[in-house]
């Protein structure tokens, strides 16, 4: 198969199917090619990011290895929204993805401009959105291994965010910071100058952090707590968005490689049932940090909501046999503190009678392959919901999420 075809991208205006403009939980860029480098100092290149020529294609080298996290990491060409659409509802068969993707396009300014990327949102019927990162979800897993390396990266990481998108575009584009529990101290350090910075949406991964000794601590442990505690009286929204969570052991358990590559095919990958993003949610209810952090407010995005029914099942009968250890209900806690984003392939009305439809958020992931080429489509998979449940979801959550970020 050749390669494929690239065009210069043509977008007609998407025709917003609501009579309010919407909230989009889960936006993304492209990041630049200097993302990762523009504010790293020279001397850490070697061990944070560089780019290299590797047999004729411009490769992604992360602490000195080739990373495959992206399959194209300067996303130019870039393959065009919701062209995965069909493949994620289960609807095609894909056995080449290259096939999948279909034509490429020159990447638009939009996806690295947030004042073009206003007026695709004014298109598309947004009011406002959280920003996450494409490559930046990826990175923390590939540097954990030399944790100066790594806040060294996004420290730099941060700053390129706020140099390119800022923390609060036009009050319209509320794009994340990133923060790593690896060292408190340092994470302390970013909160505070991102605050400062007008952040009002951070980005955690959903996983334990390894100490410098090489220990694992869990998202309770006490050394966390003065991060947890600035975060609430910050009223910072706390995102956990899908990417590289370091679970790539387990698939090796099973005989798989243990890298992350966003677009490999795996059948058994797909079916085991480790869970970051519930095993993350646990860790934040059962050690308590929620109910002593009351202010804090948890939004899980990208990581559907499959996991919800069978974490709410442990928790029922976690809390019915050890009461004792639980200051709460951890099911009160969740309903009080965590929102999720589902796909819209979800069972999206049996999430409502888990959480209720005041902890639904809607989240397009737009433009990425695998996200909707019309964000507010996702209206269409509202079917059941009341007209008073369908607005929550599309525009009510995130904006009352939002208007608590101050």
């Amino acid at each position: 198969m050749g390669s494929p075809e690239v065009h210069r991208p043509i977008y007609c205006a998407a025709m917003p199917q609501l009579d309010y403009k919407a909230f989009d939980a889960d936006n993304h860029y492209y990041e630049a090619e200097d993302a990762f480098i523009r504010h790293v100092d020279p001397k850490m290149r070697k061990r944070c990011m560089q780019w290299a020529d590797v047999d004729g294609r411009r490769r992604l080298l992360v602490g000195g290895r080739i990373n495959r996290f992206i399959p194209n990491p300067t996303f130019d060409p870039i393959a065009r929204p919701g062209c995965l659409d069909d493949y994620f509802r289960g609807k095609v068969a894909k056995s080449d993805m290259r096939e999948a993707f279909g034509e490429l396009d020159l990447i638009p300014a939009s996806y690295r401009d947030p004042r073009a990327r206003i007026e695709v949102m004014d298109q598309q019927g947004i009011e406002a959105c959280f920003m996450f990162p494409t490559l930046g979800v990826g990175m923390e897993t590939a540097l954990e291994s030399d944790t100066e390396a790594m806040l060294a990266a996004f420290a730099g990481f941060n700053k390129w965010v706020a140099d390119d998108w800022g923390f609060a575009h036009d009050g319209r584009i509320f794009s994340a910071g990133y923060v790593s529990l690896a060292d408190p101290a340092w994470a302390l350090e970013q909160l505070d100058w991102m605050i400062d910075a007008g952040a009002r949406v951070i980005n955690m991964r959903p996983s334990s952090v390894a100490g410098a000794n090489g220990d694992r601590r869990s998202l309770g442990h006490p050394s966390h707590e003065p991060v947890w505690e600035t975060i609430a009286d910050a009223g910072l929204v706390g995102a956990m968005h899908s990417g590289d969570a370091g679970y790539g052991f387990l698939n090796q358990y099973w005989g798989l490689d243990a890298e992350f590559e966003a677009f490999r095919v795996s059948p058994l990958r797909s079916l085991l049932t480790h869970s970051p993003i519930s095993d993350a949610i646990a860790s934040l209810i059962a050690e308590g940090v929620l109910t002593r952090h009351p202010g804090i407010r948890v939004c899980t995005i990208e990581n559907g909501s499959e996991w919800v029914q069978p974490l709410v099942r442990k928790f029922r009968k976690t809390w019915g046999m050890q009461k004792h250890a639980f200051a709460e209900d951890p099911m009160d806690v969740f309903r009080r503190q965590v929102w999720v984003s589902p796909y819209y392939e979800d069972d999206l009305l049996g999430l409502r009678d888990l959480i209720g439809a005041d902890h639904m958020l809607f989240g397009s992931d737009f433009p990425h392959a695998e996200g909707l080429a019309d964000p507010t489509s996702f209206v269409d998979d509202l079917n059941g919901f009341t007209d008073a449940e369908i607005k929550k979801i599309m525009r009510t959550n995130g904006m009352e999420l939002l208007a608590g970020a101050v």
